[in-house]
């Protein structure tokens, strides 16, 4: 999988336990707190994927949401931005499914026999 140069930065910053969240304001109004997983890049553009948590800090569901992740420079704020096409969420989607299966074989990997 390959990651853009800010993506890469993002996700150092998770693997180093920096717990990163934004606050996604709906449609209604409320304000959801997200963690956020990962960036994605893919055709060359970036996409975050978040897990919703609810007022506990939780995520019950597993349900995670994929927004564009647009950051000019690394010195400008970033902003997130709508999947409207169809095929390109499925896209989003199945990278996501391809990291999650990446991560899965890394874990089987790094796991030591046991004796």
């Amino acid at each position: 999988m390959i990651f853009s140069e800010i993506a890469t930065e993002m996700n150092t910053k998770i693997q180093n336990d920096e717990q990163i969240t934004v606050d996604i304001e709906l449609e209604d109004g409320k304000n959801v707190t997200c963690a956020v997983l990962i960036v994605l890049t893919v055709n060359e553009k970036d996409y975050i994927v978040l897990l919703p948590l609810d007022e506990h800090g939780q995520n019950n569901d597993g349900n995670v949401w994929f927004y564009q992740f647009i950051q000019k420079s690394k010195d400008d704020e970033p902003e997130l931005g709508y999947i409207e096409d169809d095929d390109e969420y499925e896209a989003v989607a199945d990278a996501f499914d391809e990291y999650l299966d990446d991560v899965e074989f890394d874990e089987l990997i790094d796991a030591e026999p046991e004796d």
